[in-house]
């Protein structure tokens, strides 16, 4: 995956004078290095270990453009500690990763507060509170307090971009997704939409992006996508759409989330992540949404199940998407960067997809990116 720099010309010299040529890659090879580039730095991947050398897989693939890494506390797989042990072992691990990059790289991590806290009292920071407690209170002095405790560990320790807030609607109580982990900061959309208002606001004062989610609204759904497929086409409501319409309309959101529920309502055939209809015609035409648009774990059963690894990235690119996010929970692929990249580049040869759609997303993933 590196990169390779072909020479722009070669001046004529006099024939008694020595000569000295470059030998430079036929440009196809220089291309297809640039683009390769170009598509690693719309990836995020997760990774084990709490700590780095040179030579990890990881450290190669920052070195070579990849976009940004997701953080875990827990390993899925092996039930043991992943990425967090403690404050000063994470923000060394942190610098490490960033020291490898020769751009702005993304360190993302899930830290909503409550149950969805890779930053707990288990490694050392304090205890928050759920989303719900923040929403039942409703006191907007008492949210910045709460937003002001989850920042000050996300920049303590060095985190960028963090995956919150989750704006669904909690139309159910006992969804295993987000009502019963009390991610929802309410079923009304007035207080959900004041809470992520100051929850924003005291992100971007800390120079912290956040993200939406989960698009187009996850609040009904029985299940988690991360295990099942999960269907809302008969539970969802349009109202879900109003959090992530008003927040975009007064200017708030970094980013959005797509969800990876089937909602038949709006695509009767694919789930939001993948879909254009829900993506481009809903979230970008209808809601006015241009910026990045991010997945959902692209390794989650609700996708991988039915659709390949391959034919879901091409359909998350094709459909409006541009960060794609690879946890590595699920399965824990070390080779998930190269293959991602030979998928895409197969598509651009092929003209499935244009390189032009490709830098429509570098930029809008560059706006996601922290300043140098």
């Amino acid at each position: 995956m590196a990169a390779l720099t072909a020479c722009t010309g070669q001046a004529a010299v006099p024939t008694s004078a020595p000569t000295s040529r470059v030998v430079r890659p036929p440009s196809g090879r220089a291309d297809e290095a640039a683009l390769r580039r170009k598509i690693a730095s719309l990836l995020v991947v997760g990774f084990r270990g709490d700590r780095v050398s040179r030579n990890d897989w990881i450290v190669r693939a920052i070195r070579a453009g990849l976009g940004g890494v997701i953080l875990f506390d827990r390993d899925l797989e092996t039930r043991s500690e992943r990425n967090i042990r403690s404050p000063q072992q994470v923000t060394a691990l942190i610098n490490d990763l960033k020291s490898a990059s020769s751009g702005r790289l993304i360190v993302s991590i899930d830290q909503e507060g409550g149950q969805t806290s890779r930053l707990n009292p288990s490694n050392g920071f304090p205890a928050t509170k759920s989303q719900a407690e923040i929403g039942a209170e409703n006191s907007a002095s008492a949210t910045r307090e709460w937003a002001r405790g989850l920042v000050d560990s996300l920049t303590r320790i060095g985190v960028n971009l963090n995956y919150t807030p989750v704006v669904d609607l909690n139309v159910n109580p006992e969804s295993r997704a987000i009502g019963r982990l009390d991610r929802s900061f309410s079923a009304d959309p007035d207080v959900v939409v004041s809470n992520a208002t100051e929850e924003i606001q005291i992100h971007r004062a800390a120079g912290v992006k956040t993200v939406l989610k989960h698009f187009p609204g996850s609040g009904s759904a029985a299940g988690n996508t991360d295990f099942e497929v999960v269907d809302v086409s008969d539970t969802w409501r349009p109202i879900e759409l109003e959090p992530f319409r008003r927040l975009i309309r007064a200017g708030l959101a970094d980013s959005v989330m797509a969800a990876h529920v089937l909602n038949k309502q709006l695509d009767p055939n694919r789930p939001a992540s993948l879909s254009g209809a829900v993506v481009t015609n809903v979230l970008r035409n209808e809601l006015g949404w241009q910026g990045p648009v991010v997945t959902d774990d692209m390794q989650a059963v609700a996708i991988t199940r039915r659709f390949g690894s391959a034919e879901a990235v091409h359909l998350a690119l094709q459909a409006g998407v541009d960060l794609l996010v690879f946890a590595n929970q699920q399965v824990y692929d070390p080779n998930v960067v190269d293959k991602t990249l030979d998928t895409v580049v197969d598509l651009v040869r092929r003209g499935q997809l244009t390189e032009a759609r490709i830098d429509q997303s570098v930029a809008r993933v560059d706006a996601l990116r922290p300043k140098r």
